[in-house]
Formats: structure tokens, sequence, C-alpha cells
């Protein structure tokens, strides 16, 4: 499909991220509510809906003095204060099926899992990783019970695959000899539907995107997206498209085709920091953003499919 506007040929991509970027261009609305009493920068959050109250989601806030702070989105107040990072920055908070069992990640090195059935508010296990870097953890769940979580691992280029609750390795991820690709910097775990294979896309420093077979321990494809390291990335699964954002602001849409080589689509700049925040700083930010970054997977897949 391609339209003309103001006489100019324009195809729907062009339309589209001129309309996206207009719109990020504009002040940002009004929020429905603030939330305070963190005491300290917030640096990651998440939503749970499988609370009681659909309503209501529950959100926890990991912050920079080490605290994962439970809110209630119905009183617009903190229910629990978690500390278990020794006051080191918490980057990564995600839930396991429900909103009682939490997994958190700080700069203490450790991923704590966190029971908080019935009021408690205790660590019931932990990961020392031994990276000294920030790139956040990806959970996955195979099977009832049964998660997959890839990690960045001791030695800086490296990712490593744990089963849990087992916390058994599943595969050390180790780039070629010579490589170069610097620091994972982001990561996302992903399977076509359930029951089928896992797989792992990876950013880098280098600005690589890399696909990873974990059966056989394998990278099946490298694509380089990025001048600067990639900071953040979503993948699309039924489609096959991915979208990742660098600290060049730089936003590139690639694919997947059948045989499981990384295509680049288009690229787009000026706006990659709005579309993928690396520490996001207030709920509803977060909330619309990873919206509106689906959206753009969305309108991809439809025009890519016409």
């Amino acid at each position: 499909m391609v339209l003309y506007i103001r006489n100019q040929l324009m195809s729907p991509y062009d339309i589209y991220f001129r309309s996206f970027v207009a719109l990020m261009a504009l002040p940002p609305p009004d929020p429905e509510f603030v939330l305070r009493g963190t005491s300290a920068a917030v640096h990651t959050l998440h939503f749970s809906c499988a609370g009681q109250e659909p309503d209501f989601p529950v959100l926890f806030s990991g912050s920079e003095n080490g605290f994962v702070h439970v809110w209630n989105l119905k009183t617009r107040r903190v229910d629990t204060a978690l500390d278990g990072h020794g006051r080191k920055s918490v980057y990564w908070v995600e839930t396991l099926d429900a909103k009682d069992r939490l997994l958190s990640q700080g700069r203490d090195q450790r991923i704590c899992l966190w029971d908080l059935a019935e009021g408690r508010t205790s660590v019931t296990d932990s990961v020392f990783t031994e990276n000294v870097g920030f790139c956040r953890c990806s959970l996955l769940k195979v099977a009832q019970g049964r998660w997959l979580m890839a990690m960045a691992a001791k030695s800086l280029e490296e990712v490593q695959v744990l089963e849990l609750p087992s916390k058994t390795s599943v595969c050390t991820l180790k780039p070629e000899v010579g490589a170069k690709l610097g620091m994972p910097m982001c990561l996302k775990l992903w399977q076509l539907d359930s029951g089928s294979q896992p797989w792992l896309l990876a950013g880098y420093e280098d600005g690589s995107v890399i696909l990873w077979n974990l059966s056989m321990g394998k990278a099946l494809s490298q694509l380089v997206c990025h001048q600067e390291p990639v900071m953040s990335l979503d993948f699309d699964s039924e489609k096959a498209k991915g979208i990742s954002g660098s600290s060049e602001k730089v936003l590139s849409i690639w694919s997947l085709n059948e045989q499981q080589n990384l295509q680049i689509t288009t690229q787009r700049s000026e706006y990659t920091q709005k579309a993928f925040p690396h520490c996001d700083k207030a709920m509803l930010f977060q909330h619309k953003h990873t919206y509106t970054v689906m959206h753009i997977l969305h309108v991809f897949q439809r025009w890519t499919a016409d």
C-alpha cells in the first residue's frame, strides 16, 4: 500500500512513524494519580493482574535504595516494603504466575525469590549471578510449575540459562572466539507456542542482536542493528518480528525468516528513549509505553502481511 500526502510519495511506515514522532512530541498527559513513598529513584516496574481484584492490579517497584515496594492501586499506598538486596539498587522484578511469588534482581548480584502469600515477606531462595553489569533477566514459563530464566553470566560476554525452581543449569551461551560482542545488555526468552522449543534473543554492547538455540547452545543468526549498545528489545513470536532500541536513539525493526535468519526491516531515530525507557520512572509512563511498543509491532505485522 502506498499513499500520496502533500505531493510526496510516502509508505505506510513513514506515515505511521511521522504520526508517532508527532505524538511523542506532545507534552505528557496529567497523571491519574501519583504514588509517593519510595524515598529513592525507581529503577523498574511490574504490574500483576493476578490479584483478587482484577480492576486494581498490583504494582511492584524496585528502587535505587534496594527496596521492592508492593503498591495497592486501590488505596494508592504501599502495602509492603521488601528489603533483600543489601540496600543495592533493584533493577528487575517479575512475578511467577501469581502476585504471591516474586523474583527481584539487584546490584548485589543476587536474584531473590520472595514468598508473599498470607502477608509473608521472606526470601525463600536466591541465585548469585556473579555479574556486575546491568542486564535484566528474562523469564519464560515452559510448563506448569517450570520456568526458564536467562541471565548475564560471570564471564562478561556469556549468558546462562537456568531452570526454575530447581536452579539447574540448562546451558551457557558463549560467543565464538574473537567475536568481540561485549556484554549482553538485554535478553528475551521466547517460544512459538506452549511446549515448543525455547529460544533466546540477546542484545549486545556492540549493537548486535543474536538468536540463540538453547538446545544446541549455538548462535544461529547475528544482526548488527545499531552502532551503540542495544538497550532494550521485544519480540512477537507469532509474527516473527522484533524491535530494539539503542543508546544512540535509533529504533530498529527486524524479522526472523523461516531459515532462522534475522533481517532488518527498517530503522528510525529520535525517539528510542521514549519508546524504550531504560529506567522507568512513573507507573503510567512505563505502562503506556509498553503498550506503544507493542502497537508499533502490530502495525508493522499488519502492513507486512498485506
